[in-house]
């Protein structure tokens, strides 16, 4: 039976520069996975690449043991060069929405980090009542969103 989200799995072509941009968000690394050969393993056959080669860390924003993570990854064998959906309406997963507190002043700080945003922060109407939400680009163009429930 399921009974949580587990990982989400953010590839990248960068891995510092990445692993720097999400702990600037707040991201703390849990487990770090120098890169290393899948061949030697059965995580590529798992994962459909076999002989493999990743660097990789497992990222969290707390230190709940059930919090969600964050699976940041760099391929270097087979590299992949395509780039992130563009749009959020493509098939497939398309954003990681985060919990927010305080949005406008960390929209503020981020852009300030010099991180590009879609938008600045919107007001929208939810079952719940209302939410304030903005998205943005991670370094590779992922797109990310940041949400404060109750906030307008």
């Amino acid at each position: 039976m399921i009974k949580s989200l587990f990982h989400v799995n953010v590839n990248c072509s960068n891995f510092e520069r990445s692993l720097k941009f999400y702990k600037m968000l707040g991201f703390k690394v849990a487990l770090d996975i120098p890169a290393v050969g899948s061949n030697s393993s059965d995580t590529g056959r798992g994962l459909g690449l076999p002989n493999s080669v990743a660097r990789a860390a497992i990222m969290t924003l707390s230190d709940d043991p059930h919090a969600t993570r964050l699976d940041l990854i760099e391929w270097t064998t087979p590299r992949d060069e395509a780039k992130p959906f563009a749009q959020l309406n493509h098939l497939g997963i398309a954003r990681i929405a985060l919990f927010t507190k305080g949005l406008r002043e960390e929209y503020q700080r981020l852009k300030g980090e010099g991180v590009s945003f879609i938008s600045e922060p919107v007001t929208i109407r939810t079952g719940a009542g209302t939410a304030l939400f903005a998205c943005f680009y991670d370094p590779d163009g992922t797109i990310l969103e940041l949400i404060e429930p109750g906030a307008s």
